[in-house]
């Protein structure tokens, strides 16, 4: 559901149905398949349509237009057949993106600071919250106001526009004369600040500019003055509790300092045409910037390439994107990646961690053993609605005594819940706990127990496995179960509902063979057994973070070192790692 609905909102900010299906995929889901790929691209897919048949729902079945949320505008060749730039200015589009990145990594070390003074002062009330929220927006607002006054400039509107476009000259009436005479003058930071930023954008991308001549652009100065205060605001907004974004803010910002570049070099170039307009490296600006805090490079690309139209700048793009990321990496992670960190969500890189492939670590040393539950496949109603309140484990293994306590299955919190609130309970008098305990063996080296003997004899009433899933994703919870006194002792047969076929791991297995297990197939746990097939332990995606796997090696390293200042090492470990007890 989220990687869908990350591509469903890139599709519709940008007109990106296959930017944001390669969106998800590099940053939305930790596990892809050919079916999450079908599933995302439908949902863009009804995206756009449900777009396209709002906006034009009165021109019947005429021609119609679709708009986006936030539009780059129409980008065309201004030398004819020929691209926009030039190719020796690859080098100078490469440059912006290390800088790009380098902004980018600033701007995660600034808020990933700022998240983490957040997490300790702020994020545990609420009332703290809120007026954190109430004290960022009056400081934006304060600054915003303040920025126009402080530029203090009134520039002429551009007065020969013969040969402009009408986007061009759409641009030039949505200029803000603030402080300044109307349809005359125009204040160049509050053109930026006071509109929204799809028009301030389009500004950025699309007003003109050659050699010296910068009346009818926006001049180094003004430029600077709103994107360094512009991109500290964004810092500063990202993280509180109210959804500022990350796209929008990072691509304004970006544009103003690419276009920032180009004016620069325009200043230089005294002969006029030297250089590619300050457009081009506005939009190089934007991708370096937001490549840098996200470090996202093909699905940004398509999303780029997708918005403006124009295929010409798919090498400066992919040449942009890479210097960014390349260069951001080297400082710290992407911004998706910090906060996730932050948040403790155990998200699997698609690599196995360096640690793992620098030591030899197998699936024992990684496992939990004290907090793994199990259930044998009939089980008393009680013990497991306790099992349930005790823990919020969403598997629980089940062990099969009767055959020497070897695995027999899984058994979902969803199903038992299910299970416990219909009360599929059987007689309690059906089966005896002594059957749990197998008698001797006879003559045949067979054991004699009442569950060897039941074979697929129910003891409680079979709940139909649709009525189970029907309530998908809102499946009951414990708290729904009612637990009468006369009810704990009846039997609960889980042989039923069981997974018979648990994907599981042998403790001598190395880890990295467990780490592919769960990225390849989208595990949330994995059952460890020994050779006996009897489970010692379970491990989960926590379990495969940088940050467990050194803990765990640490503390193999410190029990072998109490091994060897013991008694000669002798006695201090067992000889194979004993199977876990089970619940009665």
């Amino acid at each position: 559901f989220v990687a869908c609905g990350a591509a469903a909102g890139v599709a519709s900010a940008f007109n990106a149905p296959i930017g944001g299906v390669l969106f998800s995929l590099e940053e939305g889901a930790s596990y892809w398949s050919t079916r999450l790929t079908w599933r995302a691209f439908f949902c863009a897919m009804i995206t756009l349509g449900t777009m396209f048949t709002i906006r034009n729902f009165d021109t019947a079945f005429g021609y119609a237009e679709i708009d986006k949320l936030f539009s780059f505008g129409e980008f065309n060749s201004l030398t004819g057949e020929h691209s926009n730039f030039s190719i020796w200015e690859l080098l100078l589009f490469g440059v912006i993106g290390c800088l790009g990145g380098l902004i980018g990594a600033c701007f995660n070390a600034a808020n990933e600071a700022l998240t983490l003074w957040r997490m300790a002062k702020v994020n545990h009330s609420k009332k703290r919250r809120f007026y954190e929220v109430l004290v960022v927006s009056l400081g934006v607002s304060i600054l915003s106001y303040a920025m126009p006054y402080v530029w203090g400039r009134c520039t002429e509107l551009p007065s020969d526009m013969q040969d402009w476009n009408n986007q061009e000259k759409n641009l030039v009436e949505a200029l803000v004369p603030f402080q300044c005479i109307p349809k005359k003058e125009y204040n160049e930071v509050a053109s930026l600040i006071f509109t929204d930023a799809d028009t301030a954008i389009k500004q950025l991308f699309h007003f003109r500019e050659s050699g010296e001549d910068d009346s009818s652009t926006f001049s180094s100065a003004a430029l600077f003055l709103f994107f360094f205060p512009y991109i500290l605001m964004a810092t500063v907004v990202y993280g509180i509790a109210v959804p500022s974004g990350l796209f929008v803010p990072s691509l304004l910002s970006g544009a103003a300092f690419g276009r920032l570049c180009g004016h620069l070099l325009h200043k230089l170039d005294h002969t006029s045409g030297t250089f590619a307009d300050s457009g081009t490296y506005a939009l190089m600006g934007a991708a370096a910037v937001l490549g840098g805090m996200a470090r996202m490079t093909i699905s940004l690309t398509v999303i780029l390439l997708e918005a403006t139209g124009d295929m010409q700048y798919v090498l400066p793009l992919m040449l942009t994107l890479m210097a960014a990321r390349f260069t951001g990496n080297v400082f710290n992670e992407g911004l998706y990646d910090i906060h996730i960190k932050l948040r403790s969500i155990p998200f699997l890189e698609e690599e196995v961690p360096a640690i793992a492939e620098r030591y030899e670590i197998v699936a024992g040393q990684v496992m939990s053993k004290t907090d793994v539950k199990c259930l044998r496949p009939v089980e008393r109603a009680g013990v497991v609605y306790d099992l349930l309140r005790s823990c919020r484990h969403g598997t629980f293994p089940i062990v099969d005594t009767a055959s020497g306590g070897t695995l027999y299955g899984t058994a979902s919190r969803s199903m038992l819940c299910t299970l416990l609130q219909r009360r599929a309970f059987g007689d309690p008098g059906v089966l005896s706990e002594s059957a749990y305990t197998p008698n001797s063996p006879d003559g045949n080296g067979n054991t004699n127990s009442d569950i060897s003997r039941l074979g697929p004899k129910r003891l409680s009433p079979l709940v139909q496995w649709d009525t189970i899933e029907r309530v998908f994703p809102r499946y009951p919870t414990i708290e729904d179960a009612e637990m009468r006194p006369n009810d704990r002792n009846c039997w609960l047969d889980l042989r039923p509902y069981a997974n018979t076929a648990p994907f599981t791991v042998n403790e001598t297995a190395s880890i990295q063979r467990s780490y592919r297990l769960f990225r390849t197939l989208g595990l949330r746990q994995l059952c460890v057994v020994n050779h006996n097939n009897q489970v010692v332990g379970i491990i989960t995606r926590k379990d495969l973070l940088p940050e467990a796997l050194a803990d765990s090696l640490i503390r193999g390293r410190n029990a072998q070192n109490r091994g060897e200042n013991g008694n000669g090492g002798q006695g201090d470990e067992p000889d194979e790692t004993e199977s876990l007890p089970i619940l009665s």
